[in-house]
């Protein structure tokens, strides 16, 4: 079965690297066209150029994510380029302090992370939204975290965050079924790559007193499948989303962790 995505455009934040980048070359490989949006453009340029190369028609929109103002100024850039709006992928987020109790955590740092990992995404889909009810149809995934699902000590303020993205994926979903459009959350567990080698295994073997490779055989234990995710895992799973193949799908919270936060 195709997914039948090949000349949607999709609009994808935080593609520079990481998931973002997996999530582009996803949704490249199946044809989309493409409006990458972040505020460092020049880190954006070097996927842009490789989905060009393959034929895609791609522009890159310098956003800040937690301005709404410049959110309604992408929509309006990519609607003039495209002439549509058929996906979004909300990819760009942080990650907040690590190791810090609810107590230790300041509120300019809890502030700065709900403002970056909701506003961000809530001020992208208020700017598209209304394009995709006025041609009825529209496909949103927004990339969550199953500290969302689950609580984490030392994690208050990103699971917080990621908590409220769930709360707004799932009451955009009911407010803009009547017009053809889905509304999703992929949550992805511990995902390999850089910030988990560099930032979460080291902080929890220095908290443990133990090394980096154990950290990281302790964090895939935790899991039923004993592996760490990939960014292509979570990148195929907003393919899914994203696609009419999931046309009856609306509101759900996708875990991508190797079963932990639904077991």
């Amino acid at each position: 079965m195709k997914l039948g995505l090949e000349n949607k455009v999709a609009v994808i934040t935080g593609p520079a690297k990481g998931m973002g980048a997996a999530v582009t070359r996803a949704f490249g490989a199946e044809g989309c066209h493409l409006a990458l949006v972040g505020r460092d453009t020049l880190a954006i340029e070097p996927i842009a150029a490789k989905m060009q190369a393959l034929g895609r028609k791609v522009i890159v929109v310098s956003t800040d994510l937690t301005d709404a103002g410049a959110c309604e100024a992408m929509a309006e850039t990519v609607l003039n380029a495209f002439g549509q709006i058929d996906i979004l992928v909300n990819v760009a987020g942080g990650s907040g302090p690590m190791g810090k109790t609810g107590w230790e955590t300041s509120p300019e740092e809890f502030d700065e992370i709900i403002t970056l990992n909701m506003n961000g995404c809530f001020h992208t889909m208020r700017a598209i939204v209304p394009a995709m009810i006025a041609r009825k149809y529209g496909k949103i995934v927004n990339v969550g975290g199953t500290f969302g699902m689950r609580g984490r000590a030392g994690r208050m303020a990103y699971s917080a965050s990621k908590w409220g993205l769930r709360g707004i994926t799932k009451s955009f979903a009911l407010e803009v079924g009547e017009h053809n459009i889905n509304v999703n959350c992929v949550a992805p567990g511990m995902v390999d790559g850089p910030r988990f080698r560099e930032k979460v295994c080291p902080t929890m073997a220095e908290r443990l007193g133990i090394t980096v490779e154990e950290a990281a055989r302790r964090h895939a234990a935790d899991y039923a499948l004993k592996r760490i995710s990939t960014d292509d895992d979570i990148a195929h799973a907003c393919l899914f989303l994203a696609s009419d193949v999931s046309r009856q799908i609306t509101g759900i919270d996708l875990p991508v962790d190797g079963g932990w936060a639904a077991l």
